[in-house]
């Protein structure tokens, strides 16, 4: 039996052909998963089957949801089948929930807007839908905002709303990629529940094949717009029939040829670390509890001390709440400290109120979301120059901007373009040129390549090797993604509330965890089968 049949579902953006004969079919019950890398049409595939095409679209084909073509139908009929029928679950949940509501009324709201329930029921079924996902309300006040929730917290709100009026067939689009492992194991374990429970078919859009190798049944592969391979997981992992298949299962495993570090040469200054964080304390003052009561306080970093010597990768690693974003910005200068120091280059970042241009000229950093950390109104020859403030801008800037972009594999023409007309990856190659242009001791990367496609992200690694062989650069990798940092990092550090809880060599420390805390992340990380993969694409 088929709960959704996809047919030559053709799609173009004016003159721009977006789908090209896409053709799938999902049973209930069953998890589909649609792979690819960005712009292969997987989100547009998704917008199509629920009507939420851009204007200026036009599809063309079936897209029959137990016998009834959706694309046939009126935006009237749409509007009655979107959230009752069919649920969907957006990649970011800060900006799919409304920051104005609670989360009870946007859950409830679904059922209010169907005229499935009055008020007080819908309230009731909110309740409900929200502790299914895990958040009841003994623990979680449906009278709660978005803001005051975590990130996983959010992306289990955003299921309750997708499955509140329980729907024939779920959408999920990338729910778990800016959640850290345990987060993402949990949201996982709870969308194949709701599958196994509910009795709903869960099409998953994923660029993490090892997630789609822990979860779904069945997979099609999309590239530029068509669906190129697609038939039973394990099958199409053992046995990828097309060369592109072969590639992003290659990428999944892609470990990078790490530098060796050339021993120092005796003398104090040859030894003596980057970076120096000894006993480093950030404490926040929380609300009263009562109007005259004293502020209690959370210690986000509690006592931590570690060190990063020229040229090496260290990982640091945990859990979302943990202290690492904390931890940063007090490295970064932009965090004050209650207790400890933290020295860069032997100089005291915390010495001061803001750190001088010379010592932050040692440290850049390279965002998560690069498009988020560059202003859209300059063109790339700005971006990329603007560490120059700290140094004084040289009479060859325009040729060293040329420099940097060559060197991370884009041509120095770009330097003309405005960042909008640049993919994800490009955007990052970008942002990893702007921390290099002044040639730092340091540079932190905060989940630098945890968006990316699996291609593009080897592409990335294979970049910041090769400028740590060239350049001695000193990494502090953050990252949830434990395969990432197992393949770029020669030590890592793990924190748990606040506090450093293991550290050692990378592999020693992931292939044998010693704490609790380590062990459950080793354990969340998803990870696809050794015996399902092809020698050549074995690690």
């Amino acid at each position: 039996m088929t709960l959704l049949a996809v047919r030559d579902l053709s799609l173009a953006l004016g003159q721009t052909p977006v789908l090209d004969g896409i053709s799938f079919d999902i049973a209930p019950g069953e998890v589909f998963g649609l792979v690819g890398e960005s712009g292969s049409g997987k989100s547009m595939t998704a917008l199509a089957i629920m009507g939420l095409l851009p204007v200026g679209a036009h599809p063309r084909g079936q897209v029959n949801l137990a016998g009834r073509d959706l694309l046939s139908l009126s935006e009237r009929d749409l509007t009655r089948i979107r959230g009752r029928d069919i649920g969907m679950i957006f990649q970011e949940p800060m900006t799919a929930l409304n920051p104005m509501k609670t989360i009870g009324d946007q859950v409830a709201e679904t059922l209010l807007v169907h005229r499935a329930a009055p008020r007080g029921q819908a309230q009731a079924v909110a309740r409900d839908r929200l502790a299914r996902v895990g958040l009841p309300a003994d623990r979680f006040s449906p009278g709660l905002y978005p803001h005051e929730l975590s990130g996983g917290q959010r992306q289990r709100v955003a299921i309750a709303m997708a499955i509140a009026l329980r729907p024939r067939l779920l959408i999920a689009d990338e729910p778990t990629t800016a959640l850290d492992v345990t987060t993402q194991a949990q949201i996982l374990d709870l969308l194949a529940g709701l599958v196994r429970e509910e009795g709903l078919a869960l099409l998953l859009i994923t660029h993490d094949l090892a997630v789609i190798a822990g979860q779904a049944r069945r997979l099609a592969v999309m590239q530029k717009g068509r669906i190129v391979e697609t038939g039973a997981t394990e099958a199409l992992f053992r046995a990828p029939r097309q060369d592109y298949t072969r590639s992003l299962l290659a990428a999944s495993d892609h470990r990078p040829v790490r530098p060796v570090r050339p021993a120092p040469a005796g003398t104090a200054a040859a030894a003596e670390p980057i970076l120096s964080v000894r006993g480093a304390v950030r404490e926040y003052l929380l609300p009263r509890s009562a109007p005259f009561a004293p502020h209690p306080r959370l210690r986000a970093v509690n006592g931590v001390s570690f060190d990063i010597a020229p040229g090496e990768s260290v990982g640091l690693v945990g859990e979302s709440g943990c202290g690492k974003s904390t931890l940063t910005r007090a490295i970064l200068g932009l965090d004050p400290l209650q207790g400890g120091t933290i020295r860069l280059g032997g100089s005291d970042v915390t010495a001061g109120r803001t750190m001088s241009p010379t010592l932050r000229a040692r440290v850049q950093v390279v965002f998560q979301d690069p498009y988020g950390s560059f202003n859209p109104r300059h063109r790339v020859d700005r971006l990329v120059g603007e560490p120059f403030h700290l140094t004084g801008r040289p009479r060859d800037a325009d040729a060293r901007i040329a420099a940097a972009l060559q060197e991370v594999g884009l041509d120095p023409a770009d330097r003309h373009r405005f960042i909008h007309e640049f993919s994800g990856g490009q955007r990052q190659r970008i942002a990893i040129a702007r921390a290099l242009i002044i040639r730092p001791d340091l540079i932190i990367l905060d989940e630098a390549v945890s968006a990316l496609d699996v291609r593009v992200r080897a592409q990335v690694l294979d970049l910041l090797a090769r400028l740590r062989q060239d350049h001695g650069m000193a990494y502090l990798f953050i990252s949830h993604d434990l395969s990432v940092v197992r393949a770029v990092t020669d030590r890592v550090l793990v924190m748990q509330a606040g506090r450093i809880v293991e550290e050692g060599p990378t592999g020693q420390v992931l292939a044998r965890p010693a704490h609790p805390c380590t062990q459950r992340l080793a354990a969340s990380t998803p990870t696809i089968p050794a015996d399902w993969k092809e020698p050549a694409h074995a690690p």
